[in-house]
């Protein structure tokens, strides 16, 4: 057999040419490989959900079905290959009301013209992503949303992008977030926060096993859906860890207090107890947290030490957080509340001094005991082998974790219609009937810029941000 001969590849003197000539060298090359990669990935997860067809052929009782589930399938590959070829845009899109705002984006209820579904789409502007350095965190958040496919993470369907903006199109959630809750009702009783706590516990375990480490859980990033169950949102501060999950690591003024002679009161929601408390001084701070928990300044109370001294961390600082959160549920603030945010990264950070559990406050030894074993040093942190040494603490008795998601919720928002934002603190919020610019965006055309195409060297960072789910809707 003749071996047909080649003449070698010309050497390449990238000197010769000038930084344009470069850069668009290094653009067509992404594009390229991303083009190759997405086309790889998309027909590996088409085989793999015939094989799962195949396999759930198997059984007996669903032969007499095969053809119209095959059927049923090749409609679905259908319209999820029109859906690919269709260009998005934002003229696909009804706005409807503004659920959130940020200095470089927006969050607004919308409503799809094809089907009519409503959705909530977050825009963010990049030119603020990229002076403020804050791509590596929209790439996160879209790295971590798209691989989830979690009953227990906020849902993305796609990703799109014009000269001026980046969007995410995700699954509207219309009960708002569990800080509203706890600024609302102020206190959960011991069941109430066991079931909000099994249910993060299930959450974290999710996005664990994904690879990530979310970095930033707090309530304000637990949404709850339309029949008060939880889903995870927010992934902008989350890490990829694909390593040895067991010897991996990264490197990276006082609240008032309890009084002792005031008591608590008790409201019934939905047929459970939710605790109240009536104390003057905590609701003071509590208008403060609400104010705080809508901005885009955020709260350090909930971050694990790890981050602050270096030492490196893992899975485990995830669970410091939920540790903190179920001590917010129980007590009524945080454990290191402090009015200044270096107040609270001091007491983080010596937390065997500052840690305690206020004297009035009666609880079950279960429910300190697992709050204590999340908020301690991480080499003894309960999770950092798994999810399932914090499910068998005994605060967790009787608890089934496989029919979680069908227990009745404790919370169930009472919904007029499908775009009811009632839970949302829409009334702070400037509401337009279109999508204006945000305030940066604005201010950069207000300066004589034009909507043109972002410069190669911005540009080549966001080549392959667009991620369009398949949705099993015949399974």
């Amino acid at each position: 057999m003749n071996v047909p001969e080649f003449s070698s590849a010309p050497e390449k003197y990238p000197a010769r040419y000038g930084p344009r000539a470069n850069r668009n060298q290094e653009r067509c090359f992404q594009i390229a490989q991303s083009f190759f990669k997405n086309g790889v990935a998309r027909t590996k997860a088409r085989y793999e959900r015939w094989k799962e067809l195949e396999e759930r052929l198997q059984d007996p009782a669903l032969q007499p079905k095969r053809e119209e589930l095959y059927m049923q399938l090749r409609m679905s590959e259908s319209k999820y290959l029109r859906f690919l070829r269709t260009k998005e845009s934002l003229s696909n899109y009804t706005p409807i009301k503004t659920i959130g705002k940020g200095y470089a984006g927006e969050v607004k209820l919308v409503r799809r013209k094809q089907d009519g579904r409503v959705y909530a789409l977050k825009r963010l502007v990049k030119t603020e992503m990229m002076s403020h350095e804050q791509l590596a965190r929209v790439r996160a958040e879209r790295d971590a949303l798209a691989e989830a496919d979690s009953d227990w993470v906020v849902k993305l369907y796609t990703t799109f992008q014009d000269n001026m903006s980046l969007y995410l199109l995700m699954e509207y959630l219309p009960g708002g977030d569990l800080m509203a809750l706890l600024i609302k009702y102020q206190i959960f009783s011991e069941d109430v926060t066991r079931f909000y706590a099994a249910e993060m516990v299930l959450a974290i375990e999710a996005i664990h096993r994904l690879g990530f480490i979310h970095r930033d859980i707090k309530p304000d990033n637990i949404l709850i859906d339309r029949h008060g169950h939880i889903k995870l949102a927010n992934f902008g501060l989350s890490k990829g860890f694909r390593g040895d999950r067991s010897n991996g690591r990264y490197k990276e003024n006082q609240r008032p207090g309890p009084s002792d002679n005031q008591k608590r009161n008790s409201v019934n929601i939905d047929e459970i107890s939710l605790t109240v408390s009536n104390r003057p001084q905590i609701n003071i701070w509590r208008h403060c947290r609400k104010v705080l928990a809508y901005s885009t300044v955020g709260t350090p109370d909930y971050v694990a030490p790890e981050l602050f001294t270096g030492r490196g961390y893992s899975f485990e600082i995830d669970w410091w957080s939920l540790g903190t959160i179920l001590y917010e549920c129980l007590v009524g603030w945080p454990p290191f509340a402090s009015e200044a945010a270096y107040d609270t990264y001091t007491k983080i950070i010596n937390w065997r001094e500052s840690f305690i559990f206020p004297d009035d406050v009666q609880l079950h030894p279960n429910s300190i005991g697992l709050v204590k074993s999340l908020v301690c040093d991480q080499e003894t942190r309960l999770g950092r082998h798994g999810a399932d040494e914090i499910k068998a603490h005994p605060f967790f008795a009787g608890v089934d974790f496989g029919t979680l998601r069908h227990v009745r919720a404790p919370f169930q928002p009472g919904l007029t219609s499908d775009v009811d934002t009632s839970y949302f603190p829409v009334e702070d919020l400037p509401q337009t009937e279109e999508f204006s610019p945000p305030a940066a965006a604005a201010g950069h055309l207000a300066n004589g810029a034009t909507d043109d195409p972002l410069k190669p060297d911005m540009s080549l960072p966001l080549i392959d941000y667009t991620f369009r789910r398949f949705e099993k809707s015949f399974m």
